[in-house]
């Protein structure tokens, strides 16, 4: 394949605004593009009407390697604050301009494009790669939950997710995310007479005031990933300013590291709500978002490894092994019955979520070569008997 061939499929794909949503036009267009080579396996996993996961399995019998990628990207926002339009993929020099040319469309392009190259050139791989296309990465890491559920992963020796972390930078730790919301009820009357009635931001202050300290005692840290983080990011209450409040709320945003898991945040969590329950007229209600858990990671894997030496190679600078402040859609994989290492490399730039969001063309070709030459090397070293699968 060409190179303005590969750069027209990144081209397409931004030009597809998936924006939270209506994934399944980017999942038609990258099956459109296997359809030549009947030797692919291409499965849609539909999530909704309009958001369809895809499958790509191309290969021969032995180690399983993934490579995934996500569909969806973030708003535009305010589309005039653009110099170049969001869903164009116009090229000014090296750089390739729109939402998504980070993050991370550009590295699904390559991914794709790295199994279709494979088919063009009829390379005998020694196992199979399965291109994982995900939706909802952006608010949730649904899709990957769900084709993780389905089993997609539970044969897979290794996974490379595309995510836009720098051809100089393999990922292989990061941080989980919890959000969550507490609901105060209350009893709305008149201020004039506060007695009669229940003051629900009062009671939510009880919880934001307690929960602090609560959060205070996880004092371990993460060589790579530092500490735990904890930040109530919204608050809301009250109808007008002469009657007493019958409800608020709050929301906050948890980054966690791996010496906590999940479970042992939501036991605290939950006991608070309960022990402020006990009080008079107090009624909190908790609830979770999409929460993710803390990726551990081993830097002397051999996918990490393997990745290093490939990027060197490739693209002749020292790349660095390093952790994410960032949840992941390897955080739902890793859910698989499998056990493998999960690890980030991708091209992209500072300017994911951004405006005038963009990627380094001749990065995003780079990232063709890494991811297969990579994939090779992995696979061979992986289907080598006295090999530990990773």
């Amino acid at each position: 394949m060409t190179p303005q061939a590969k750069i027209e499929i990144l081209q397409h794909l931004i030009q597809i605004p998936s924006v939270n949503d209506h994934e399944a036009q980017v999942a038609d267009y990258i099956a459109s593009l296997f359809e030549p080579y009947p030797q692919a396996k291409v499965e849609k996993v539909t999530y909704a009407p309009g958001r369809d996961n895809l499958v790509v399995t191309i290969g021969n019998a032995g180690p399983q390697l993934g490579l995934c990628g996500h569909m969806d990207v973030v708003a535009a926002g305010d589309e005039g604050a653009w110099q170049h339009a969001p869903f164009a993929g116009e090229i000014v020099g090296d750089q390739l301009f729109g939402r998504g040319a980070s993050d991370m469309k550009s590295g699904l392009a390559a991914i794709v494009i790295t199994l279709l190259e494979f088919l063009e050139q009829g390379t005998q791989l020694p196992g199979s790669i399965r291109l994982l296309a995900t939706v909802g990465e952006e608010t949730g890491e649904y899709g990957a939950a769900q084709l993780t559920a389905a089993g997609y992963a539970d044969d897979l020796a290794g996974l490379i997710i595309a995510e836009p972390s720098g051809l100089d930078n393999v990922v292989y730790t990061a941080r989980g995310v919890i959000d969550y919301k507490v609901v105060s009820t209350g009893k709305a009357v008149h201020s004039a007479q506060p007695e009669k009635g229940i003051n629900a931001i009062d009671n939510l202050m009880k919880f934001y005031n307690a929960v602090g300290p609560v959060m205070a005692k996880y004092t371990q840290t993460d060589p790579v990933l530092g500490g735990l983080l904890h930040n109530v990011d919204l608050i809301s209450g009250g109808e007008q300013v002469n009657s007493i409040p019958a409800q608020a709320e709050l929301m906050a945003n948890m980054r966690t590291i791996p010496a906590y898991p999940n479970q042992v945040i939501y036991d605290d969590l939950e006991a608070l709500i309960a022990q402020l329950n006990q009080e008079p007229g107090v009624q909190l209600d908790l609830s979770y978002s999409y929460p993710e858990e803390a990726i551990p990671g081993d830097p002397h894997a051999p996918l990490v490894q393997l990745a290093k030496q490939v990027s060197d190679q490739v693209c002749g600078h020292d790349t660095q092994i390093v952790g994410s402040g960032g949840a992941n859609d390897g955080a739902e994989f890793l859910q698989a019955k499998s056990d493998f290492t999960s690890i980030e490399i991708g091209p992209g730039s500072n300017t994911s979520h951004q405006v005038d969001e963009y990627v380094s063309i001749k990065e995003y070709l780079q990232a063709i070569e890494v991811y297969e030459a990579l994939s090779l090397a992995f696979l061979k070293k992986a289907a080598q008997p006295e090999q530990v699968h990773d």
